[in-house]
């Protein structure tokens, strides 16, 4: 009698190795770390011609831009930019280049006349871009000539050097710019010294300082009053001299 051999149960196959598991997936590669913004250069303390210092040393390139200048600066960027603009002013320097600097001390005026905290220049302002090497160069010139001095400055009634006085500051840095802009001979001196005097104040919240530019802010605009007044007279006078004496000239 033959056996029946048992039904042997065949066993299953097995389950794939994530049956009943939650898929974990991998992480999403990181994102490259951002570059941190610059730190801006701290005044608290601090001279002048230290701040200065640090700023020839802070850019790398053979360009910096108008964005990066800004950037590196803090609350007080007005007075630095005000001095960078106005030392040239207090020297002989290239015929037009008053000018110019003139027009580019208006933003910095008009942050003073409003209030503004931190400079806001547009756009196509902060991509402006300069020789980093001249910077420098103009810089450290201006640190020489600080050093000799600096020691007069310091924090005094420095309640002259914060808002709502500021606001009147910036008006008069206003005019000072628009004297400068103003094509007349001589009249770059006291307007550099008036916003030199200004940036340091602001820089160093030194008010003593501060109340020494208005007498020169109105030196400066009684000097174009009597430029323009004597200089219209003397026009007037010459062409009534060259009318008397040009008909009597005969040429043939």
């Amino acid at each position: 009698m033959s056996q029946i051999a048992p039904k042997m149960d065949m066993p299953a196959s097995a389950p794939p190795p994530d049956a009943g598991h939650a898929v974990i997936e991998a992480p999403p590669a990181a994102a490259p770390p951002q570059q941190p913004p610059p730190r801006p250069t701290q005044f608290e303390g601090r001279t002048a011609s230290e701040v200065l210092k640090e700023l020839t040393e802070a850019f790398e390139g053979d360009k910096i831009s108008v964005g990066e200048l800004l950037d590196r600066l803090d609350s007080r960027a007005h007075g630095v930019l005000l001095l960078i603009l106005a030392l040239p002013m207090c020297i002989p320097n290239i015929p037009g280049i008053s000018t110019i600097f003139g027009v580019l001390m208006i933003a910095p005026a008009l942050g003073l006349l409003f209030g503004q905290r931190r400079l806001w220049v547009p756009q196509k302002v902060r991509d402006w871009k300069f020789s980093r090497e001249g910077f420098t160069r103009a810089l450290n010139v201006a640190i020489a000539g600080l050093r000799r001095v600096e020691f007069l400055i310091k924090p005094r009634l420095s309640l002259l050097t914060r808002w709502p006085v500021t606001s009147a500051v910036g008006f008069q840095t206003l005019l000072m710019a628009l004297v400068l802009i103003l094509p007349i001979w001589g009249a770059n001196l006291t307007p550099g010294v008036t916003v030199t005097l200004t940036a340091l104040a602001l820089m160093q919240r030194d008010g003593v300082l501060m109340l020494l530019s208005v007498p020169c802010a109105i030196g400066s605009i009684v000097w174009v009053y009597l430029f323009t007044k004597y200089g219209v007279m003397a026009a007037a006078w010459l062409g009534n001299w060259l009318e008397g004496v040009l008909p009597a000239v005969n040429l043939f």
